[in-house]
């Protein structure tokens, strides 16, 4: 097992951005991070594979989570062992990935996630696993930033790594530099070349308990800055995601991106256009389902990147500056975060209606003004915005359609009907569509008494839910049946009529 000599510390001049030749070895005495915050099933798979012979490391976001006294959400570890010798030592282990081949090793609900060290740079993988999915639409998705469903552009160059003669080693990259695949293995000195930002370039040895800093991540995470690894533009056009990353990590940690590394983002944005839609969609949910949503909105716009992700809604708010939709978005984005930090269940659907509100109300707007309420006019709009976002970011169809239902219901539920009224509590989309009634009304765009209504009749029990909804449609039956009914107008039924089923 590789076993370095103590490394001295890297000058001061030494550049943030040029991984050192030899680590800092920063012993356990002299940072913060404990093994009594470490996930217990983290700390298996590390010791199983130092008994093994092999090395161990956590690495990434979790030992920057646990230097700033975060909780952190995952644990990812890092060792010398290939994905065929991670997968030897567990059996509750699956080799998952054809752009990055890793070890997934499940532990119930938990899994730890175990990578190869690699020889080059490569995007890194994600460490923000979704919060739990709202009921109303199922299970979360997945994250997967590297579906095996994607369909890489066309490559234009190519290398062999050596330790198999099958395609999976190979690195390749398309025409503007980014990586389609990369499966060349090396050494715990190359590896973190993979590492987008200083911050999560930290390795943790389980071997002694040290943390090992080629890049001056530590010090970067005490100043709180946000640097890239190596020349920005290069690591952008390698995985364009990496600016979105660069913007979540901004709005999530409060850390200010490193002039270097922001100046290219303006002028490279347009490459995120080139990023499988999938892995876009993923990302989406990362920067806006994760707590920290509005601020990322504030961050996108802010760094430009919001023209990238979604133009349609960047084009509606910088042509309604100030509107009351900008200022809906925002509170329904805090209002999102707020059920993060509670750990209540928050949904795509929701959140692909409060984004697409904009682009929906403008495409209705830009209709004659007699046919805004239309229903056809309404779901139109809807589902013009929504391929007109899926253009950029691959949403699925069950929440494009959930935005459907969703605008469709608001009309239903600004006029009740009488007891019709009751069959619309029973629709699967009721909840979410209400929580949308209730902000349109607190900014003016919805009467307050309907919402008011209808968080009353949610309150009553099913008599009194009765009771409110003949009141509403002016009804003067008597709630006791014991008096006389009033008989209707009973319809001839026509010969040959068609059959009512």
């Amino acid at each position: 097992m590789l076993k370095p000599k103590a490394a001295s510390l890297n000058s001061p001049e030494a550049s943030v951005a040029t991984p050192a030749a030899t680590p800092r070895i920063i012993p356990r005495s002299e940072h913060s991070v404990s093994r009594s915050h470490i996930s217990p099933n983290a700390l298996r798979v590390l010791y199983r594979l130092r008994d093994a012979g092999f090395m161990g490391f956590l690495v990434g976001g979790c030992v920057r989570d646990l230097l700033l006294g975060l909780e952190p959400k995952d644990f990812d570890v890092a060792t010398d062992a290939l994905p065929e010798q991670v997968k030897r030592l567990f059996r509750n282990c699956r080799l998952v990935g054809r752009r990055f081949r890793l070890a997934h090793v499940f532990f119930g609900r938990e899994t730890i996630e175990v990578a190869t060290f690699r020889a080059t740079s490569a995007p890194s993988q994600g460490d923000e696993p979704l919060p739990q999915a709202d009921p109303e639409d199922g299970e979360a998705p997945e994250l997967d930033e590297t579906p095996e469903e994607e369909e890489a552009p066309a490559p234009v160059a190519r290398t062999r790594g050596g330790n198999d003669a099958d395609d999976s080693t190979d690195r390749m990259f398309d025409a503007s530099g980014r990586i389609l695949r990369d499966n060349v293995y090396g050494t715990i000195d190359e590896d973190v070349w993979r590492r987008d930002f200083t911050a999560n370039a930290l390795y943790y040895n389980i071997a002694d308990f040290s943390i090992w800093d080629y890049v001056n991540g530590a010090e970067d995470i005490a100043a709180r800055k946000l640097r890239l690894i190596g020349d920005p533009e290069t690591r952008f056009r390698e995985d364009p995601v990496r600016m979105l990353r660069a913007a979540r990590f901004e709005a999530k940690l409060g850390f200010q991106i490193d002039p270097a590394t922001a100046a290219p983002l303006g002028r490279l944005r347009d490459l995120l256009g080139g990023v499988p839609p999938a892995r876009l969609f993923d990302e989406t949910l990362k920067l806006f389902l994760t707590g920290h949503g509005a601020k990322s909105f504030e961050v996108l716009r802010r760094r430009g990147l919001l023209a990238a992700l979604l133009p349609t809604v960047d084009a509606y708010f910088a042509s309604h500056p100030g509107s009351l939709v900008e200022r809906l978005l925002l509170q329904g984005l805090k209002n999102t975060d707020a059920r993060v930090l509670a750990d209540k269940p928050v949904t795509p659907t929701f959140l692909f209606a409060l984004l697409l509100y904009g682009p929906i109300a403008g495409i209705i707007e830009s209709t004659p003004p007699q046919r805004w309420h239309e229903m056809s006019t309404i779901l139109d709009a809807c589902d013009q915005a929504v391929r007109e976002a899926q253009a950029r970011i691959g949403i699925p169809r069950r929440f494009s359609l959930g935005v459907r239902e969703m605008f469709a219901l608001q009309p239903r539920l600004e006029h009740p009907r009488g007891r019709r009224a009751l069959r619309v509590l029973e629709h699967p989309r009721f909840r979410a569509s209400y929580d949308l009634l209730l902000l349109r009304a607190e900014f003016g765009l919805a009467p307050r008494e309907m919402a008011d209504w209808w968080t009353r009749l949610q309150e009553v029990n099913v008599e009194e839910r009765a009771r409110m909804a003949d009141a509403l449609a002016g009804e003067t039956r008597p709630a006791s049946t014991s008096g006389p009914r009033r008989r209707g107008r009973r319809r001839r039924r026509r010969s040959g009529s068609a059959n009512p089923a």
